[in-house]
């Protein structure tokens, strides 16, 4: 998948816009694009707070109510209901991403390591019906564990190789393994609450400290 974080249906900068003249065609059509980017922001904001309390098939109202733009607004930038779901999941794993250096710049490694982790496992946990959706066969969503794996991987791996260079965490697991293990952890079980997911990360995590490999010595 592409780097190109533009969601569909807006035009990135340069480009020109619907009804907007050529590209750099002065102040109306730049504030055109800065006034098509916040709606954006908004719908993706809104959509994010939506579907974590009511699920990925809210209805568009409720969507464009809380950003405060009309359902037009809403269509135009994401014609389809996977198009807005996809730059929701897109923006949290970019959040994620993102969070990493400020954690490493502020704690220890295993610290940051264990904030980051929580920071991910609580993307996984608020998208009511995102496993579904993800899994529908939609085209839109084809990309997306590539794009998972190119934003996450890295800012995964940059923590987990300082803490295990810190002493504090076992060397014998990779990013990759490590993402790919807390993604199974985190899928809705029938009849429990999220609370129950976190509680089973949390014995993960107790097992990734360097003394968890330490075996009792033979009495």
């Amino acid at each position: 998948m592409s780097q190109n974080r533009t969601p569909a249906g807006v035009s990135s900068p340069g480009s020109a816009e619907p009804g907007g003249g050529e590209p750099g065609g002065g102040e109306p059509a730049r504030r055109r694009r800065a006034d098509a980017r916040r709606n954006v922001d908004a719908l993706v904001e809104a959509a994010r707070t939506v579907f974590a309390t009511s699920g990925v098939d809210a209805p568009a109202k409720e969507i464009t109510d809380l950003a405060g733009v009309g359902v037009g607004t809403l269509y135009r930038h994401f014609p389809q209901r996977s198009d807005l779901v996809k730059a929701v999941v897109e923006s949290g794993i970019d959040a994620v991403a993102d969070a990493g250096p400020a954690l490493s710049a502020e704690h220890k490694p295993a610290e940051a390591l264990i904030k980051w982790i929580h920071r991910f496992t609580e993307l996984l946990a608020t998208k009511r019906g995102l496993a579904s959706a993800l899994h529908s066969g939609d085209p839109a969503f084809e990309g997306l564990p590539g794009y998972f794996l190119e934003r996450l991987g890295p800012a995964l791996a940059a923590m987990l190789d300082a803490a295990v260079a810190d002493g504090a965490v076992r060397d014998d697991i990779s990013a990759e393994d490590l993402l790919h293990a807390l993604t199974q952890l985190c899928q809705p079980v029938p009849g429990r609450p999220p609370g129950y997911n976190q509680r089973i990360v949390a014995v993960l995590l107790d097992g990734l400290r360097r003394d968890a490999t330490q075996r009792p010595s033979a009495s």
